[in-house]
């Protein structure tokens, strides 16, 4: 599980538009990597509108932002289209970059145990390291904390 001052993995990305990124190609930018659940649910929703409002600022920044759950491309494709979403989506159908992560984690809900995606954030420096992780994450206020954290001089 890697942890700031970590050199980031470099895991392939599937993007929601077919085409395949790796961590490397982000390099000489910071990268805000966010892992969540599931596509078009509450929580995610208001994620991925968080990142979405911000997306100008994020810009400025020289920062990309990339969110990924194991949904596929084609879901991810209607989910950008239905909210208009701002920032890039990566499907992670094989499980290797939640693992790289350690993202894939056993959750709990009313008694029952079960994996799923840890809601958990990345931000990677321009240099591939590891600047800043949030874990458990709670989406209200976290994508303008990110964007701070962005923000602040190295």
């Amino acid at each position: 599980m890697p942890d700031q001052g970590d050199k980031a993995p470099d895991v392939t990305l599937q993007m929601a538009d077919g085409s395949t990124r790796t961590l490397a190609d982000f390099q000489g930018r910071p990268l805000v990597l966010y892992f969540y659940p599931k596509d078009d649910t509450s929580g995610c929703t208001a994620e991925a509108q968080s990142f979405t409002d911000l997306a100008a600022e994020f810009a400025a920044a020289g920062a990309a932002v990339v969110g990924v759950s194991k949904d596929s491309a084609a879901r991810h494709q209607k989910f950008i289209a239905k909210y208009d979403l701002k920032v890039d989506l990566a499907t992670d159908a094989d499980d290797s970059v939640c693992a790289a992560f350690g993202t894939w984690v056993e959750k709990s809900m009313y008694g029952r145990k079960y994996m799923g995606i840890e809601r958990a954030t990345f931000l990677i420096g321009a240099d591939g390291r590891i600047v800043r992780v949030w874990r458990k994450v709670k989406v209200p206020g976290h994508a303008a904390e990110v964007l701070k954290a962005v923000q602040a001089p190295a």
